[in-house]
């Protein structure tokens, strides 16, 4: 069954160039079974038609609050009863004022005001204008309220900047819009997860470090949470927004990671070890910046071995469900299948890096899981679908293991 079936959302839109994602957003959510209508403001009209939108969900745009075809005039308040979710995306840092200050001059802010929908937001705006202080005030304020708020994602905005502020992507959009109706399989659980690359400094401006993006950790952090479970993320390094509600601790080394992922550890159902975590760090760091000389052509380094995390949590005498990943080039099954034996793991998710379009960097992967007994494959797919796929079959295995 589709998870959005018989749900009935309203959308939203607001003046902002990411306003022309949201056909595609439309087309997502009737494929997850949802019936959508489609509210827009005036300024919204500047980057999409109505009548774009009105052709991907099937219904007509609603775009003015005195509308003489409505019956009685009254369609703002026929919207607000009929949603079972509102969601506002994009939303613009001014419509964000506006429902802040309950503002009814236009459809939408009259339509927040009168339903007793869930309401979520998701931000788009420049970057400065994100992290102005009365932006951030009103956020607060309508979390504050109970509102969800998703996102603003990082990276090049269309003015040229790059920071927080973008939209979230579609398929992440769509993901949360379905984490609200899904069931929840893990509810009671805390997840630990680690995730993205860890740094080991050389001196203070100079470090070693990975390709890791971050991508395949914070889906599963998203995938577990929409199932129920409490999340708690060690992140390295990434520019990468943090699910809604999910305990972030941030890590620079894998050191740093280590000691978290310990401390966590002894309180989760669920680890899963999906960082990409340095195996050496440097064994002396230098406190100044190492200079290039003229005579100093070669340059080396002595390094020692990190702490193997998954290895160590794996190890603790009251032992959570220990799910370790093996990012490898060659031979993949071969060396999975040895480090879930080695490194006494319950299950070892292993990828091949080395194919084009999947694991580092990359918005795909494919898996294959391996327990001591049985094997699961994950084809191709993005990461938000492999992450559900394997947050199953780590609940699958769980359950079995009770």
């Amino acid at each position: 069954m589709q998870i959005l079936q018989g749900k009935k959302i309203v959308l939203g839109i607001t003046g902002g160039i990411a306003a022309y994602k949201m056909p595609e957003l439309v087309r997502r959510l009737i494929d997850q079974g949802a019936e959508v209508r489609v509210v827009m403001t005036e300024s919204a009209k500047a980057f999409i038609t109505p009548l774009t939108l009105q052709a991907v969900s099937g219904n007509s745009v609603s775009d003015t609050l005195l509308d003489t075809e409505a019956e009685r005039a009254m369609g703002h308040i026929a919207l607000a009863k009929w949603a079972d979710l509102l969601l506002i995306a994009p939303a613009s840092a001014n419509s964000i004022a506006n429902i802040t200050h309950g503002l009814a001059n236009d459809l939408l802010g009259t339509i927040v005001l009168a339903t007793n929908a869930t309401i979520a937001i998701a931000p788009a705006m420049n970057q400065q204008m994100w992290h102005a202080e009365i932006t951030q005030e009103n956020i607060q304020k309508l979390k504050n309220r109970g509102m969800h708020i998703w996102g603003p994602g990082q990276g090049e905005q269309a003015c040229g900047d790059v920071g927080f502020g973008r939209l979230l992507e579609v398929p992440e959009l769509v993901d949360q819009v379905c984490g609200l109706y899904q069931e929840k399989k893990l509810l009671n659980q805390h997840w630990v997860i680690t995730a993205g690359p860890t740094r080991e400094a050389i001196d203070p401006v100079r470090y070693i470090s990975n390709h890791s993006s971050g991508k395949m950790g914070y889906s599963i952090a998203q995938a577990a949470l929409n199932a129920g479970a409490k999340v708690t993320l060690i992140s390295g390094p990434v520019n990468l927004s943090t699910p809604e509600t999910v305990e972030l601790i941030k890590v620079t080394s894998a050191e740093q990671m280590h000691q978290e992922a310990i401390k966590q550890a002894k309180n989760a159902d669920v680890f899963v070890a999906c960082a990409a975590v340095a195996d050496y760090r440097v064994a002396e760091i230098a406190e100044q910046k190492i200079k290039k000389t003229a005579d100093n052509h070669h340059l080396q380094i002595n390094l020692v071995k990190n702490p193997d995390i998954v290895a160590d949590v794996a190890a603790l005498a009251d032992k959570p469900f220990t799910v370790g990943f093996a990012a490898e080039t060659q031979d993949v099954e071969h060396y999975a299948l040895d480090k879930l034996k080695r490194k006494n793991l319950d299950l070892i998710a292993a990828n091949n890096v080395a194919l084009s379009g999947q694991g580092f960097n990359s918005d795909n992967n494919a898996l294959t899981v391996f327990s001591a007994t049985s094997q699961h494959d994950i084809s191709l797919m993005s990461k938000s679908d492999v992450a559900k796929k394997l947050v199953d079959i780590i609940a699958e295995q769980l359950d079995e293991k009770h």
